[in-house]
């Protein structure tokens, strides 16, 4: 019989969770603060647990997809007693810091934290584009990896539970960025005139480009050297000048040029204007 799996959470990405899990072949308790969410699942095979406790009791593989890990705490510590030779897998999203804390308050209990981060939407989950990022303790992930593929591709990236919460938050620091600047872009050509729909296809041929400019950063960012052939700070920092200016004459909001040019600003002060704009990791980095 496939590994009898506990999800704890059903919203958009838990019940998406539960049907992968379902579908293949997976028995699963559930359990969520508001019942009436359960309903479907339970139509379709899953068994609706009373109370934390007795969703916790029901499985090894405890799956918990909630807001945050606060919420982990407000379920979980009621129950604290249930937790005793759990694996307790918390694809919620918090800071690395309350990832590490939560896996020394679960081991206090008896029971084991496999972190995870899943990197798509609901709709996605289980697809073969689907994938979650997955760190803590080695033999706990191995014994339950097999079930986790289901989920989507797991990348396991090491013993320290921080691991998996931090490449998640990095790639959606990409990812917030990223829809920032480009809603920032609409707004400054809507100042004038130009439509959504008329800019979309530009700025999408151009982000299909940005893997160009990166390609090569890897070697300078870890070796501490930043050749200004070509893009250097001060050039990129006039430029980040620009588009402050250009906001502030459309009349929208400034606020993200402003934080970008100084960037550029503090790297020149730093005396790195003439080198590549990669030197900017210096300054993030203090």
């Amino acid at each position: 019989m496939n590994t009898p799996v506990t999800l704890i959470g059903l919203g958009p990405m838990g019940q998406a969770m539960v049907r992968s899990l379902l579908a293949a072949g997976h028995p699963v308790t559930v359990w969520n603060r508001t019942p009436a969410r359960a309903e479907p699942l339970v139509v379709e095979g899953a068994v609706l647990a009373a109370t934390p406790g007795e969703a916790l009791a029901a499985n090894e593989l405890v799956i918990l997809s909630l807001t945050d890990y606060q919420a982990m705490y407000d379920i979980l510590g009621p129950a604290e007693d249930a937790l005793r030779g759990r694996v307790v897998v918390n694809l919620s999203s918090d800071s690395p810091g309350r990832t590490r804390e939560a896996a020394a308050w679960l081991a206090e209990r008896g029971a084991e934290l496999v972190v995870g981060g899943v990197m798509v939407p609901a709709v996605l989950v289980g697809k073969p584009e689907a994938m979650v990022f997955y760190s803590g303790p080695a033999a706990a992930y191995e014994a339950h990896v097999d079930t986790l593929r289901v989920l989507g591709r797991p990348d396991y990236r090491g013993t320290d539970p921080g691991l998996a919460q931090l490449y998640y938050q990095a790639l959606l620091d990409i990812f917030l960025s990223y829809l920032a600047a480009y809603t920032h872009a609409t707004a400054l050509l809507g100042a004038a005139g130009v439509d959504a729909a008329t800019f979309l296809p530009y700025a999408t041929a151009f982000s299909d480009t940005l893997s160009y400019y990166i390609s090569d950063t890897a070697r300078a960012f870890d070796n501490g050297e930043h050749p200004g052939d070509a893009g250097n700070a001060a050039m990129m920092g006039a430029t980040a000048d620009h588009i402050v200016a250009a906001s502030r004459e459309a009349g929208i909001d400034a606020a993200l040029p402003l934080a970008v040019k100084s960037l550029y600003d503090r790297t020149v002060a730093a005396g790195r204007g003439k080198d590549s704009w990669t030197a900017t990791i210096e300054v993030m980095r203090g």
